[in-house]
Formats: C-alpha cells, sequence, structure tokens
C-alpha cells in the first residue's frame, strides 16, 4: 500500500516537474500556483482557478508566466482522501487566529458532516456554489480564514523545492553535456 502511494506521489505530482521544458522559475511558479489553488475550501473548482488565473495572468501580467502542467498537477495534494484533513485544520486554524479555543468540533463529526456535504450535486458550478454556501453556514469565517496561511506556507515551500531541485537537474545536465565533451 505504502509504495503504491509513494509511485502514486511520483507519478501524479513529480513527472509533471521532471518532463517540464520550461525554465526552473516558471515550473516553481506553476508547483506555488497548484498548492495555492488546492489550499483553500472551494471544492471541485481548484483546477478551474489554475485555468482562471492562468488566462488572467496570460492577460494582465505576460512576463510572470508559470508552466501549467505543474500547476494543475499539483493541486491534486488536495483530494477525495485528503480533503477532509486538510479542512479539518484550516478550520481549526481559523479558529485559533480568531481566538475561539473554546468552540471544539471533534474530527469524526467533521468529516462526518463534511461527507454529506460532499453528497450535494455532481460537481456542476451550482453544486459547487451550493456546497460553498453549505459550508460558510456550517463553519463559517473560521474555515475560510484558516486555509490563508496553508495557502502561503504550501505555496512558498512548493516553490523553493521545485526551484532548487529544477535548478538542480540543470546544472547536472550541463555538467553531463560537459563530461560527453
Amino acid at each position: 500500500m505504502f509504495l503504491k502511494l509513494i509511485r502514486l506521489f511520483r507519478y501524479k505530482l513529480i513527472i509533471p516537474i521532471l518532463r517540464s521544458q520550461s525554465p526552473p522559475v516558471e515550473t516553481a511558479r506553476g508547483v506555488l500556483v497548484g498548492l495555492v489553488s488546492a489550499m483553500n475550501p472551494f471544492v471541485g473548482i481548484q483546477m478551474a482557478l489554475v485555468g482562471g488565473f492562468w488566462a488572467f495572468q496570460r492577460f494582465l501580467f505576460p512576463k510572470w508566466r508559470f508552466n501549467i502542467i505543474p500547476a494543475l498537477a499539483w493541486t491534486w495534494v488536495t483530494n477525495v482522501f485528503t480533503v477532509p484533513i486538510v479542512y479539518y485544520i484550516f478550520l481549526i486554524t481559523g479558529r485559533l487566529m480568531l481566538g475561539r479555543w473554546d468552540q471544539s468540533l471533534g474530527f469524526e463529526e467533521f468529516s462526518i458532516k463534511l461527507e454529506e456535504l460532499l453528497l450535494i450535486g455532481g460537481g456542476s458550478l451550482t453544486a459547487v456554489w451550493d456546497i460553498t454556501l453549505t459550508m460558510i453556514d456550517l463553519w463559517g469565517l473560521p474555515l475560510f480564514l484558516g486555509c490563508i496561511p496553508w495557502a502561503i506556507l504550501t505555496g512558498w515551500i512548493g516553490y523553493s523545492w521545485t526551484l532548487k531541485f529544477q535548478e538542480r537537474r540543470q546544472s547536472n545536465r550541463r555538467k553531463v553535456v560537459k563530461q560527453k565533451k
């Protein structure tokens, strides 16, 4: 099971980085955009957020480019298996940020409510809207506020790691080419 997860992680997240023909900084920006998009409670629209940001960026800031493939790939860090844990962390973080120490909600109760909530609709935009409104009604501001530090932190870590990784790969490639000459 653990080896399957590692293989899936490599296939879904690392391979898009390895196959990138973009400069290291553009690939790193793609991972940043993907992680920031993944770390929000807007269920099911993370990839659409990346696409929207990509179109927005190309129109308004054409020099600030990012590789969309790793961006789309890295939205998958929040998925059907990780969403309950990640959203619960957002909720707890938001409550701590607001100083609401006395409000407690166990993970089991939260995950049951979230599972029921995610059964709304069938992936359409109206379903996303209904889910978002219901999440606001149930958990309010703490859930949405709590995602902000995680989006910043994971985006920065992903960007830094990818940039170093890609620059190291590029440097190693140049060394190999020099040795062959």
